[in-house]
């Protein structure tokens, strides 16, 4: 079977937008983390819903974990990012370029887990 799929086994269609809590969910991070990047980075202005909650699409997720990735793991300072996300909105859409950079970052982690791993095995 590949992607998600309910109890029975069914496939699960991806969502069209995603709440704030599930966003958090998804990378971690606490909600005033969000909002806060959200007063920091233009791109990132997820719409709101009918009860004026945030509704975040796919796209503006993967920009939330290119931002991630920038501040906690390559360190950049706030404005650093912000040169950064910048730039790849010159070179194309940073959404698309955040696939790329969070694959090498994934088997960056992965890579590191399974060193670790076999570090605690050969003990």
């Amino acid at each position: 079977m590949t992607g998600p799929h309910d109890g029975s086994g069914r496939p699960v269609a991806p969502k069209v937008y995603y709440s704030i809590g599930e966003v958090c969910d998804l990378t971690g991070l606490k909600p005033h983390v969000l909002r806060y990047w959200e007063t920091q980075f233009r791109i990132l202005q997820p719409t709101k819903n009918q009860a004026g909650n945030r509704v975040y699409r796919p796209r503006e997720i993967k920009v939330i974990l290119l931002l991630q990735h920038l501040l906690h793991k390559q360190k950049f300072t706030v404005e650093g990012a912000r040169q950064r996300l910048e730039q790849l909105r010159r070179e194309g859409d940073p959404a698309d370029e955040a696939q790329g950079i969070l694959a090498t970052s994934f088997l960056d982690t992965l890579r590191e887990d399974l060193h670790e791993l076999r570090d605690i095995l050969t003990i």
